[in-house]
């Protein structure tokens, strides 16, 4: 029993191969995945293909870099599409500071105002926090909901940090590289309990598949390696991986 619990399928990456690799996944034991939206269309895209397939579960939300383009006073599309019963989590919705600092405090806004409807939804939020841990942890400290840090890419401190927060770490295709010391020390000292598996498919596909289109199938490749960092059996790996995103996202 395996999930990703964040991958963007509906991606023009995906479009000639989209059936394809859906198969792939079931062949590969993927029992179950979370199509994570950016904006109000990709955030339908999801849902599309969480009615076309009952294995699909959806996320919607506003992604940081989407934020200055979209008017943040009414936000009511969201309530709207959450409401759908495939629709368990509000995301991708957070901080990015790597790409472009002029919207900054929209960003922060706009993060703030979806965590709220996240509260008022009894939602868990699925957060995108790039080169802005520090402010992210103050949003969440201060907005207390259930959630996960999606892709985690913060110190082993500041893992520390978000878990007593209650807060699940994303561990994706990075914990496969050579050169992710940080991830590898987070993944070994932080508990399994607090750990969810992710491809944030098409990127960061995981190692020996590096550059490539990441696909759900790899999900294997990276429970793997979170087995041989803790020095583990795979299937328990798998199935406490499995457990903690029933527990976060309430999936049937």
């Amino acid at each position: 029993m395996i999930i990703d619990t964040h991958m963007h399928l509906y991606d023009k990456k995906f479009d000639e191969i989209r059936e394809e690799v859906i198969k792939e996944s079931i062949e590969a034991g993927i029992t179950k995945m979370i199509a994570c939206g950016c904006d109000y269309e990709t955030s339908l895209k999801c849902i599309e293909l969480a009615e076309k397939y009952d294995f699909i579960y959806a996320a919607v939300g506003i992604h940081p870099s989407e934020a200055h383009k979209i008017d943040y006073v009414d936000l009511s599309w969201i309530y709207e599409l959450a409401k759908h019963e495939k629709v368990v989590a509000i995301g991708e919705i957070g901080l990015d500071y790597y790409w472009d600092k002029t919207y900054i405090d929209i960003q922060k806004n706009m993060f703030i105002k979806q965590i709220k409807i996240a509260k008022e939804l009894n939602l868990p939020i699925i957060v995108h926090s790039r080169d802005s841990i520090n402010d992210t942890y103050t949003i969440l400290k201060d907005n207390r909901v259930n959630g996960v840090l999606h892709c985690f890419s913060g110190s082993l401190e500041m893992a520390r940090e978000f878990v007593k927060l209650g807060y699940y770490l994303g561990v994706g295709g990075v914990l496969t590289f050579n050169n992710s010391k940080e991830i590898k020390k987070v993944v070994e000292e932080i508990s399994l309990d607090k750990l969810l598996t992710e491809t944030d498919a098409p990127y960061l596909a995981p190692v020996p598949f590096r550059g490539t289109i990441n696909k759900p199938a790899y999900i294997p490749y990276i429970i793997k390696k979170i087995a041989e960092i803790k020095n583990i059996d795979v299937e328990k790996a798998e199935n406490k991986l499995y457990q903690n995103a029933h527990d976060l996202f309430k999936l049937d």
